[in-house]
């Protein structure tokens, strides 16, 4: 006597579930444009080294001899695997059984994707697509609802971002509680034209709010890059799995370890010409950010972050001399680089990730203030900028801060924290207001009654900016040093060296205190 029916039983199995819906649901998924769940998984991991849990979760029906006659697989597959060698747990919908829509084994399957990476404190990567629950009618009586002594499914979901990095792709048409996963992600991408993200779809929008709609429409990727829902937005499935890949490399596998440190070959005291005349001399001329970061960063190793919401703040991770660096920054193409609600919201969920996994902190200031106007007084950009206040001066994570043109009012205060290295750049202007502001209101009576009231304003503007010239506050000891902006780099790796045994002590879960 042997176990080879069952081993046999548990083969054909595996094989089942293989299967996923079968050919033609196979087929109809690809002729969409879209990958499979194991395809996708297969893509984004190194190869064979996935290790699946629950291969033959499903639903089985047999005979009355107990032979199987027929067998249909949990929709949804999670397991663990590596990336360039390192352990993440990974899970996602198979779209083609039911849509995604979870069946009771696949139910289960996603929860424990949560507890999976709870377990073994690695990182979590959802590829989604599908919805949520079904009304349909199910057979005969039964019990119904949770347990009273159940604990609330979303709680492994909450306490997991403090726990380890989660990042989320949203691949097809993501609805219901799939969608409260997207958005439960530190890091949220979605493909350009194959992904929908919805609270709910366009039928039962137009049921109860008699809008017609489309999924694209309600819920595409120029919907959801606008506003924080999708981090980023990729072109098509692959390029996602890239940038979650890209995403992963600068953070720790959980808050008790620290981010690898990667080898570099570029050398920490480059000095890049060109950062001398990047800021033009004019003061109402504006430039590029986005190439001053990248001049004095690891060369290629800036990933931005939510590029396409709070245009005026950029977010992103680098590295400096391999160590994985948040970048802040002011865009002054975009308000001049002033803080709106939508940036300051923006700057603080960033913050607080880099808190959280313990990552340093780099800003490049170009700050003129809080955004004004009537729609900024709407939008509460007081309250959320406040908000990103409270979180930069209480970061617990290293800070270095590089002056490179405007500091002024409360916002600037976004850029600083405590214990932080402060350099300046000549172009630097530091002050309560921009002189543009400040003469307006200061000399209001005297500009309305001069003779040539833009000739005196300007007289009026070219000296007080003399008067916010970072030399002064150089001599001063305002700041820690003022710097030829070609010294950058060097300065800023020297930094990083100083700061390695700070971080050290940072491990470990981190809590925030209550802010506006």
């Amino acid at each position: 006597m042997s176990w080879e029916k069952e081993a046999e039983e548990i083969k054909r199995m595996r094989i089942a579930a293989r299967a996923q819906g079968g050919k033609e649901a196979i087929e109809a998924q690809h002729a969409k444009g879209r990958l499979t769940i194991r395809e996708r998984i297969n893509s984004l991991l190194d190869t064979d080294s996935f290790q699946e849990q629950g291969r033959i979760a499903g639903s089985a029906e047999r005979d009355e001899q107990g032979n199987i006659t027929d067998f249909s697989p949990a929709n949804y597959v999670t397991g663990l695997g590596t990336i360039k060698g390192r352990r993440v747990a990974v899970g996602g919908e198979d779209f083609t059984l039911k849509g995604g829509s979870p069946n009771a084994a696949g139910l289960r399957k996603s929860v424990f994707a949560e507890e999976l990476a709870s377990q073994y404190r690695v990182p979590l990567i959802r590829l989604l697509e599908g919805g949520g629950g079904s009304v349909a009618k199910g057979k005969g009586g039964g019990t119904v609802g949770s347990p009273a002594y159940e604990k609330p499914r979303f709680l492994s979901i909450a306490k997991l971002m403090g726990e380890v990095p989660v990042a989320s792709a949203a691949l097809g048409p993501v609805a219901g509680f799939p969608a409260a996963r997207f958005a439960a992600s530190h890091f949220s991408v979605m493909t350009r034209e194959t992904a929908q993200l919805l609270i709910a779809g366009p039928a039962l929008v137009d049921r109860a709010l008699n809008i017609k709609i489309t999924k694209e429409e309600l819920g595409g990727a120029n919907v959801h890059s606008r506003n924080a829902v999708a981090a980023n937005i990729a072109k098509d499935e692959l390029d996602a799995f890239a940038q979650i890949r890209a995403f992963l490399s600068y953070l720790p596998s959980n808050v008790w370890d620290l981010p690898a440190r990667a080898s570099s070959e570029d050398p920490t005291d480059r000095m890049e010409e060109e950062l001398l005349s990047i800021v033009p001399k004019n003061r109402r001329l504006p430039f590029n950010m986005r190439k001053l970061v990248q001049m004095v960063m690891d060369v290629d190793s800036f990933f931005e972050m939510g590029k396409n919401y709070g245009r005026s703040l950029i977010t992103g991770f680098a590295r400096l001399d391999g160590q994985s660096i948040g970048v802040i920054a002011n865009d002054c193409r975009i308000y001049a680089g002033a803080m709106g609600a939508d940036a300051a919201q923006k700057v603080r969920r960033f913050i607080e990730l880099c808190d959280t996994f313990h990552i340093p902190i780099v800003n490049f200031t170009d700050e003129p203030g809080f955004m004004i106007g009537p729609d900024s007084e709407k939008d509460g950009t007081i309250k959320f900028g406040t908000s990103a206040v409270a979180a930069a001066v209480m970061s617990v994570v290293p800070w270095a801060t590089v002056i490179v043109k405007k500091a002024f009012g409360v916002a600037a205060a976004a850029h600083f924290s405590e214990n932080g290295y402060v350099l300046a750049w000549p172009s630097a202007e530091m002050g309560p207001l921009p002189v543009e502001g400040g003469v307006a209101v200061a000399y209001r009576r005297q500009l309305a009654e001069a003779e040539e009231p833009e000739k005196l304003r300007a007289e009026l503007e070219e000296q007080l900016a003399a008067q916010q010239s970072p030399f002064p506050r150089a001599e001063s000891f305002s700041v820690h040093d003022i710097i030829d902006p070609r010294e950058t780099r060097p300065a800023l790796c020297q930094w990083v060296d100083w700061i390695q045994p700070q971080l050290e002590s940072l491990k470990g879960p981190v809590s925030f205190s209550f802010r506006p």
